[in-house]
């Protein structure tokens, strides 16, 4: 009787260790390229603030900064980029992977911007607990 529950105690631990698949653990993020930005100067100052603000824990004043150098260059993937970082610091997830997207969409062939992205969307889907969708952006961040 002793032998059957033993048996049946590790029949049982070993089901489930089976079951258990491996945790998920997405690579770290290397920090971001660095690229010319805009050759608006005013553009530029704003993309300055916004990254001091961020330095400092200022996500908000960042991201609003951000949105105003968006209204003088609409379709800067490196603004929309860094917003969609703000808004990851932010807590604020899908509105980073959509950011993120843009700024993709943008993007226009650069491999090192695209890739960025891609794991900027990586990060929001892991933080939202889309481990599989998380794995998915982390790959495509990869064949950048």
């Amino acid at each position: 009787m002793k032998a059957l529950r033993y048996a049946l105690v590790l029949s049982l631990a070993l089901f489930l260790a089976a079951c258990a698949g491996p945790s998920y653990t997405p690579p770290s993020t290397p920090p971001p390229p660095t690229a010319q930005a805009s050759g608006n100067s005013a553009v530029l100052a704003l993309l300055d603030q916004a990254k001091t603000q961020a330095a400092a824990g200022q996500d908000a004043s960042a991201g609003a900064t951000l949105e105003r150098a968006l209204r003088i260059e609409p379709r800067n993937p490196y603004l929309w980029q860094e917003l969609a970082r703000v808004r990851l610091e932010q807590g604020q997830y899908r509105q980073a992977e959509n950011l993120a997207a843009k700024s993709n969409a943008l993007a226009q062939g650069d491999r090192s911007l695209k890739a960025a992205n891609w794991r900027i969307i990586g990060q929001a889907r892991g933080k939202r607990g889309d481990l599989k969708g998380s794995r998915a952006a982390f790959e495509k961040a990869e064949q950048q």
